[in-house]
């Protein structure tokens, strides 16, 4: 049975609609009027091997906070609902990808647990996109979801390949953190639960 979710997320300041199909191809279908925003969800689907639909509006004529922010947030919920209770998955996941000049390593755990760390410099703008932005969508991701996300930034010059190489790393470490391995019964905790 292919694990899928679809959520619906309104507020009074952004409209979003996803469907995330886990065990995908890595075939998306992304807009959220925000072309660099699409390109890195884009990037994320195909590395990661998920089949992400994903349409949003908001009021990014004020700015993209809120729109970049609520699509992590709805991310998250779609993850954590398709997951289920995390039976049989392999839970941590991790990925180091180079994009040309920049390297990143990026951790998974699918804890229950919400905790964010990034480490690295994400400053200024590519097109009109503010790149401080990344690490608000991971924080309503990782915040909805109950997972731990770290990453490391090692280097890069070029923002655009910086962003580039952790929407790689994440949709990447993540494929792994699902994976199914039919010798882990339940959760892979001595807990007993997730």
């Amino acid at each position: 049975m292919k694990r899928k979710a679809s959520i619906e997320r309104k507020t009074k300041e952004t409209d979003i609609k996803i469907i995330w199909m886990l065990d995908g191809v890595g075939n998306s279908s992304i807009n959220t009027k925000i072309p660099f925003f699409n390109h890195m969800l884009e990037l994320f689907s195909r590395h990661g091997l998920f089949d992400l639909e994903i349409h949003a509006t908001g009021d990014i004529e004020v700015d993209y906070h809120h729109l970049v922010e609520d699509v992590g947030i709805a991310m998250g919920r779609a993850l954590k609902d398709a997951i289920g209770d995390f039976s049989g998955i392999k839970r941590y996941g991790h990925a180091v990808v180079p994009m040309d000049e920049a390297l990143c390593l990026l951790a998974i755990d699918l804890s229950g647990r919400p905790n964010f760390v990034f480490k690295g410099t994400l400053k200024g703008r590519t097109g009109n996109f503010d790149t401080t932005l990344i690490k608000e969508f991971f924080k309503g991701f990782v915040n909805e979801a109950k997972v731990t996300v770290h990453v490391n930034l090692f280097y890069g010059d070029n923002i655009h390949h910086k962003i580039e190489a952790v929407f790689k790393a994440f949709g990447k470490a993540l494929r792994e953190a699902i994976t199914q391995d039919k010798n882990i019964k339940g959760p892979l905790s001595t807990k007993g639960i997730i």
